[in-house]
């Protein structure tokens, strides 16, 4: 027999899909201070508005192949990827925190760190409507969270102090925006996992840039915007954060 977690699971998938559609308006919209709502999905190029038969997330884009029915522009494969990833990524919440309701707020997590990884990948910038507003909601949903509401503060507090540490250190070297990401991923996660988003995109980064100097020729004065990272960290601490900390205790205990 099918476990019941498993079905909810598959339907958080397709919730997650749907939203994702709706992602892709936020990622391109909000940074160019345009409403999120109106007007209705239409083609970047031609205008043309999207019929409803072709804003099935995943599918129409499949189906379309790629291409604008109405002018045959050419539709980036990232609306198909972004949906693919809010609904994987869904399912894997749902997946291992089951019907509870911090899966649900969780979800509202992941949902914002999709969107602000795509954000900064664009723009380099990293929206307050997201972080800050993601601050605040996580203090008010705290009470249904294992971090409770002292717990949010001072996850807020370690995370964000810590980069606004550097940032005064390193001037230039620490955006406001992330400052602000990670005091709302230290709200959401509490402390330990704050610090543990900030190694692990600490490492990514790293990561990441060595091989964009040694590959593409990049070099140190080339910015590469750390929300993306961020995200990826607080991403593997919700999925891996407590087994990663109880491996690491229990290796130097």
């Amino acid at each position: 027999m099918i476990d019941f977690n498993w079905i909810i699971a598959f339907y958080a998938a397709l919730a997650g899909v749907c939203v994702g559609s709706f992602l892709k308006v936020v990622i391109y919209r909000m940074p160019m201070n345009m409403s999120v709502v109106s007007p209705g999905s239409h083609c970047p190029e031609c205008g043309s508005p999207v019929r409803f038969y072709d804003n099935i997330p995943l599918l129409s884009w499949l189906l379309l192949m790629g291409i604008c029915r109405d002018c045959g522009a050419g539709i980036s494969s990232r609306y198909f990827w972004v949906e693919f990833l809010t609904g994987a990524l869904s399912f894997g919440v749902v997946a291992k925190y089951g019907v509870t309701i911090e899966s649900l707020i969780l979800l509202l997590v992941v949902w914002g760190l999709v969107a602000i990884t795509f954000i900064d990948l664009d723009f380099q910038i990293i929206p307050d409507e997201i972080s800050i507003g993601g601050f605040l909601l996580a203090l008010v949903l705290s009470p249904f969270m294992p971090v409770e509401f002292a717990g949010a503060i001072v996850g807020a507090l370690v995370g964000g102090g810590i980069f606004y540490a550097l940032a005064i250190l390193y001037p230039g070297g620490m955006g406001g925006g992330d400052i602000k990401l990670i005091a709302a991923i230290g709200a959401f996660l509490g402390w330990k996992m704050a610090l543990l988003t900030i190694v692990l995109g600490s490492f990514a980064g790293a990561v990441v840039g060595i091989a964009a100097m040694t590959l593409f020729g990049k070099t140190r004065k080339d910015k590469i915007p750390f929300g993306p990272f961020l995200a990826l960290g607080a991403l593997v601490s919700i999925f891996f954060g407590n087994e990663m900390i109880t491996a690491y205790l229990f290796a130097f205990a």
